[in-house]
C-alpha cells in the first residue's frame, strides 16, 4: 500500500500542503480582527464590516472550489480506487436526496437577517465564523461555540446552519467556527484555529448581545475531536501558568456529538471505513502525535489541576453509528470520571452518525438533540419562555427521502 511517509511521497505531500496554504493565503488575505477584549460599541463597527451577500457567495464558491480541487488532487496522487469512488458516489446520492432541505437551509443562511456570516477571527485561511442571532435580544443570550465536522478534510462552517437555526429559535446565540482542513493544514493547525475562534467568542460575544458568563462549547464528529483537543490543550496551558487568550473557566459545559477521542484505538477502524491510514496519519502529524491529539489519553496523563479546570462534559452518540462507534464516547466518559472530571454519556438508541445532526432536524417536529442540549443549559425564566413559545420546526424533506438517504449514507 502506498503511504505518505516514505521519502518521495512525504516530500510530495509536503509540497501539496504548502501549495494549498499559499493558495489559501492569496484567496483569504483580509484585515485581522484580534481576539483581545474590545471597547464598548466596537461590535457595531464589526457588524458593518461583515461581508455583503455577494462577498459571502464569492467566498463560499472560492472555498468550495479550493476544497474540491485539493481533494481530487489528493485522490489522484494517492491512486485511491474503488472504495473511495464508491464512497464519493454514495455521498453524491445522499446529498441529492436531502437537497430539498439543504436548499431551504441555504436560503435561510444567505438571506436571514439573523445570520452574520464570515466574521474574521484570525489571519489564517478559513479563520472565519458565522453567528446565528435570536430575534429576541432584549437580554444577553447564552452562547454556543460550535465546531463542525467533516472528517478533518471537508469541514465548513455552513454545515452548522441547521443546528444554528434551531438553537437561535430557542434563544441561544450560535457561533459556527471554521478552520483549515487537510491538506490546507494538519491537526495542529485545526486545533489552533478552533482555539482562536473560541477566544474570539469569549472576548467579543458581548458586543453581539451574548452573555459572556454563559458560553458553551460543542463539536460534531471531527469537530468534536478538535474542540476536545482545544479544551484539553487550553486546560493544560492554564494549569501550567502559561499565557492564554481565553480561560477554560469561561466555558460552562462541553457537548461532544458523535466524536472520537482516542485516535490510537480508531486508526484501524477509520481505515476499514475508507479513511486511508496514510492520509489519516498525515492529517494527525504522524503516528507519533496520535497520543497527544487523543483527548482520552491526554486526560489520563493530566495533572489533577488540569482536570479540575475542565467544565462539565456531555458526550452524545447514536448506538448505530458506524463511522465512529458509540464506544468511543463511552470509554472517554469512563476515563474522565476515573480522573475526577464531571462527565456524562447520552446515547440515542438506533441513531446513526448523521441521524442526530441531519436527518432528525430535517424531519421537523421534536428534535431530541436540541431538547437535550437546552435541558442541560441553565437558563433563566425569560429564555425558558422563548423556548416554550418557539414554533415547532416544520418538515423540510419527505420521509421516504430521509429513509433512503439513511440507507445509502457513506457515514
Amino acid at each position: 500500500m502506498q503511504t505518505l511517509h516514505s521519502g518521495g511521497d512525504a516530500r510530495e505531500a509536503a509540497a501539496l500542503l504548502e501549495r494549498s496554504n499559499s493558495i489559501g493565503r492569496r484567496r483569504h488575505s483580509s484585515p485581522v480582527l484580534s481576539a483581545a477584549p474590545r471597547p464598548p460599541g466596537w461590535g457595531e463597527g464589526l457588524r458593518r464590516q461583515s461581508s455583503s451577500f455577494g462577498d459571502d457567495v464569492g467566498h463560499a464558491a472560492s472555498e468550495t472550489y479550493l476544497v474540491t480541487r485539493l481533494a481530487f488532487s489528493l485522490l489522484q496522487y494517492l491512486g485511491l480506487g474503488y472504495r473511495w469512488l464508491r464512497q464519493l458516489l454514495a455521498l453524491t446520492v445522499y446529498a441529492i436526496l436531502l437537497m430539498p432541505g439543504f436548499l431551504q437551509v441555504g436560503y435561510y443562511y444567505f438571506y436571514s437577517s439573523q445570520v452574520r456570516r464570515s466574521i474574521v477571527y484570525g489571519e489564517q485561511p478559513r479563520n472565519r465564523l458565522d453567528l446565528y442571532i435570536p430575534k429576541d435580544m432584549s437580554r444577553p443570550c447564552p452562547v454556543m461555540a460550535f465546531v463542525t465536522g467533516g472528517a478533518w478534510i471537508i469541514g465548513y462552517k455552513a454545515w452548522g446552519a441547521l443546528l444554528g437555526r434551531r438553537l437561535a429559535e430557542r434563544g441561544i446565540i450560535v457561533a459556527c467556527i471554521d478552520y483549515r482542513n487537510f491538506p490546507q493544514g494538519t491537526i495542529s493547525d485545526m486545533v489552533t484555529d478552533a482555539s482562536q475562534g473560541i477566544s474570539f467568542v469569549c472576548n467579543n460575544i458581548a458586543s453581539y448581545g451574548g452573555d459572556p458568563n454563559q458560553i458553551y462549547l460543542m463539536g460534531q464528529s471531527a469537530g468534536a475531536h478538535i474542540a476536545a483537543c482545544a479544551l484539553m490543550e487550553q486546560s493544560v496551558k492554564e494549569s501550567n501558568g502559561e499565557p492564554i487568550s481565553w480561560s477554560v473557566t469561561q466555558i460552562k459545559a462541553y457537548f461532544g456529538l458523535s466524536g472520537g477521542y482516542n485516535l490510537r484505538s480508531l486508526v484501524d477502524h477509520f481505515h476499514q471505513r475508507g479513511l486511508n491510514r496514510s492520509i489519516f496519519l498525515s492529517i494527525m502529524n504522524g503516528e507519533e502525535s496520535l497520543s497527544y491529539y487523543s483527548p482520552e489519553i491526554a486526560a489520563k496523563e493530566s495533572s489533577p489541576q488540569t482536570i479540575t479546570l475542565l467544565p462539565p462534559i456531555y458526550l452524545m452518540h447514536g448506538t448505530d453509528d458506524y463511522s465512529i462507534p458509540s464506544s468511543a464516547s463511552q470509554t472517554f466518559v469512563d476515563v474522565l470520571q476515573q480522573v475526577g472530571a464531571q462527565a456524562k454519556l447520552l446515547l440515542y438508541e438506533g441513531k446513526t452518525h448523521t441521524d442526530i445532526f441531519l436527518q432528525d432536524p430535517l424531519r421537523g417536529g421534536r428534535d431530541p438533540l436540541v431538547e437535550d442540549v437546552l435541558s442541560l443549559i441553565h437558563t433563566d425564566d425569560v429564555t425558558c419562555r422563548n423556548i416554550a413559545s418557539a414554533p415547532t420546526p416544520r418538515r423540510l424533506v419527505f420521509e421516504w427521502q430521509l429513509q433512503l438517504a439513511r440507507w445509502i449514507s457513506p457515514f
